[in-house]
């Protein structure tokens, strides 16, 4: 077991890695062929934050542990409110851009009660995955076009500069190399979990939860905690908000179309509820902040952590 906790580690670690390696080959490519910052932020930078779930997801499912793959979804998105913006707006109060209420929490609002009426037959299969992945399509599509025609910034956008400069070749190396790091790192990650479930008898959706599901997402508290020091209060909480839309809309899928199935009660009941009532909770503290013109306070970072330490306290208990 211990063996299997040091290969987690390291595919924590390589999954990062190759997600940095990914992002800086297909951006220096992409300004290469004149993309432009707006798509290259909205598209590839986009992509990278979620790439460690998307890749450990997919080699879960491909695997038969699609419970392990939901879980990871869900358990990414409950650390993402409850841990890594709860932190951030505790260390310092954060003002959500006023853009917000009209464009990402509608479309994070909408997507999670989709997902809720999916997944109340316990079961995710073709139909789910098809759903999503149109909800994917439409979403991206009137995201680029509002963006486009708006010509302003959104969470993931980058400036010019910020952009990698390297000739084709070595982008393409770069490109090549995160993507092979990125599913090498997922491989090991999946194998190393299951194991772990199975020595300690507990289903592959609980380590989905917890292990899985902490491990790909310490990048985005890392991001979220470092744009909140540096006053950067859009790009901490649009981090968050398009992390858990990605997590549900390009990470659901995957389970469904590779391993369809039933899943487990819990993970409905217990977990996706979670999840449901953090996102209506930050809907609301956002909602109240931009039209009193106010921050964020430390009292509402204080009750998503506490809504964590619940969820996990009554995960652990249930084990």
């Amino acid at each position: 077991m211990l063996l299997d906790v040091v290969i987690i580690c390291l595919g924590f670690v390589g999954l990062t890695w190759g997600a940095d390696k990914f992002v800086f080959g297909a951006s220096a490519i992409a300004k290469n062929l004149g993309v432009s910052p707006l798509m290259i932020g909205l598209t590839i930078v986009a992509f990278g934050t979620s790439a460690p779930e998307i890749f450990s997801s997919a080699v879960a499912a491909l695997n038969d542990q699609a419970a392990l793959a939901i879980g990871n979804a869900i358990g990414s998105n409950i650390f993402n409110m409850g841990m890594a913006l709860a932190i951030a707006i505790i260390i310092k109060p954060l003002t959500p851009p006023a853009s917000m209420i009209r464009n990402e929490l509608p479309a994070l609002l909408i997507v999670s009660c989709v997902t809720g009426l999916l997944f109340i037959d316990l079961y995710l299969g073709l139909f789910d995955s098809t759903v999503l992945i149109v909800m994917t399509v439409l979403l991206g599509w009137a995201l680029l076009r509002k963006k486009a025609d708006e010509d302003c910034k959104i969470s993931t956008d980058i400036e010019e500069d910020e952009i990698p400069e390297a000739p084709v070749l070595r982008a393409a190396a770069y490109l090549a190399f995160g993507l092979l790091l990125l599913i090498l790192s997922a491989e090991a990650l999946v194998n190393a979990a299951s194991a772990i479930a199975e020595t300690l008898g507990v289903s592959s959706g609980i380590v989905g939860l917890t292990i899985v599901a902490v491990g790909t997402s310490l990048p985005e508290l890392a991001t979220t905690v470092a744009c909140a020091l540096r006053g950067h209060h859009d790009l901490a909480i649009g981090n968050i908000v398009g992390s858990n839309i990605l997590n549900i809309l390009v990470v659901l899928p995957f389970p469904g179309l590779l391993d369809p199935g039933l899943f487990e009660s819990s993970l409905l009941n217990r977990d996706y509820v979670t999840m449901l009532i953090m996102t209506l909770f930050l809907a609301v503290i956002c909602f109240r902040a931009i039209k009193s013109q106010k921050q964020i306070g430390r009292l509402s970072g204080i009750v998503l952590l506490l809504m964590y330490v619940v969820w996990f306290a009554v995960l652990y208990i249930q084990l």
